[in-house]
């Protein structure tokens, strides 16, 4: 059963039996949204962008990305980068997959984030999604969407942006609790094209 996530809130990464998870996916999807214009509706590509930072006491010590798809140790891979969205027809248009198993034991968290490369707000963002899959049985964990709930209803980011002219959003994080290991929703806008232009933005939740 699938957790829709709110801002804010935090689950165990647990199978339905109970056992502890060894691979996750983290997929985001989306689409161009469409806009009126003189000459009838029109869309303008938008090209998102997945990435997961590694930290290990809170310092990064590696990043998954477009422009480094493979960690340094090789327990966490991209899957490649979509430029346009909506290919999967509401499923992952990029995926960041996990193999919490072989992890360093020194990396306790992994914070993922969306931006966006072409500079769009999302406002011309629709039906955008970040989801955890449990690799193993492609069984949906929980869901976060990057356009409803209370980011949508006028969330602010540190620079006083509202949610639909931010460019970027610091979407979740998985990590370390005793064992096991949680998921956080932050849903936190932000602005920037890169993973690098964030981790002023990413710095308070971890």
């Amino acid at each position: 059963m699938t957790v829709n996530l709110s801002k804010g809130q935090a689950i165990s990464l647990q199978k339905g039996d109970g056992g502890a998870l060894t691979a996750v996916r983290m997929g985001l999807g989306w689409q161009a949204a469409r806009r009126r214009g003189l000459f009838g509706s029109r869309t303008r590509e938008v090209d998102l962008d997945a990435s997961a930072v590694l930290f290990a006491e809170k310092n990064p010590v590696d990043v998954v990305f477009f422009r480094h798809l493979v960690s340094d140790d090789g327990s966490v891979q991209h899957t490649g980068d979509n430029l346009v969205g909506g290919a999967g027809q509401g499923g992952d248009d990029e995926a960041i997959v996990v193999d919490l198993a072989r992890l360093p034991v020194h990396v306790d968290q992994i914070v993922f984030t969306v931006n966006s490369f072409t500079g769009q707000t999302f406002a011309e963002v629709q039906n955008a999604f970040c989801r955890l899959v449990d690799e193993t049985n492609g069984q949906e964990l929980a869901r976060y969407s990057l356009d409803g709930g209370e980011a949508a209803s006028g969330d602010r980011d540190t620079a006083g942006a509202d949610w639909r002219r931010a460019t970027a959003q610091i979407m979740a994080k998985v990590h370390r609790a005793g064992t096991g290991w949680r998921m956080t929703a932050i849903g936190q806008p932000a602005n920037g094209r890169t993973f690098q232009d964030l981790m002023p933005a990413i710095l308070p939740h971890l």
